[in-house]
């Protein structure tokens, strides 16, 4: 796959060319950082029955997560852009998933698939601003109740050319543009930052986060 005009793509692609479909792949630092973002987000919304979309899925690690945790979605989509990620991604054939093989920045109408929440977990930190406030609209546009997403808030942790980091408060001010119902949690890592944003009438109606 070329990634031509994709540049957040790249790294990816270049390590999946290196290690395949293992961990290095997920340019994660450790699976301890990931272990403590996939946390972060089970601590703001309670997943348990929902239909999820994980953006950038990788090898669907965040579905193995909730699985250890005897947490159990109603459904899980993953949506993932690297043929050797979504392949170790099929091979797990957990029951009630799907796995799609696509870009969701230049294809957004995939986030639109009336998911009760989308998820994005390490899977913008490869976006300069215009790209990440793109694809956090479109999401809260498709999700039914909330948009959960994690990225990396000083330079930190984006130590590498590659890596994009977003000043907390800026992305907070962005999220309060479509909810006030916007939730923040930065204790977990040094540098990192999740977010939990819920439309408005979930609120009242069903309550979801935690």
């Amino acid at each position: 796959m070329s990634s031509e005009g994709r540049p957040y793509l790249t790294p990816y692609l270049q390590a999946a060319q290196r290690h395949g479909a293992g961990f290095e792949s997920l340019l994660w630092a450790s699976p301890s950082s990931q272990r403590a973002r996939f946390e972060a987000m089970a601590s703001l919304y309670d997943f348990h029955g929902k239909t999820v979309l994980d953006a950038g899925c990788g090898r669907a690690d965040f579905l193995d997560y909730l699985a250890e945790r005897g947490i159990e979605p109603e459904h899980y989509t993953g949506i993932e852009a690297v043929p050797e990620m979504v392949q170790s991604a099929r091979r797990k054939r957990r029951p009630r998933s799907l796995i799609v093989q696509a870009d969701f920045v230049r294809e957004p109408s995939r986030l639109l698939a009336g998911a009760d929440t989308i998820v994005f977990c390490g899977s913008l930190n490869t976006f300069q601003a215009a790209e990440f406030h793109r694809a956090l609209r479109a999401a809260f546009e498709g999700a039914g109740e909330a948009v959960l997403f994690n990225f990396l808030s000083s330079p930190r942790l984006a130590h590498a050319e590659w890596l994009r980091w977003h000043a907390p408060p800026e992305v907070l001010a962005f999220a309060r543009q479509m909810t006030d119902d916007v939730k923040v949690l930065m204790d977990y890592l040094d540098g990192d930052c999740t977010m939990a944003v819920r439309k408005a009438a979930v609120g009242a109606d069903r309550g979801s986060l935690a």
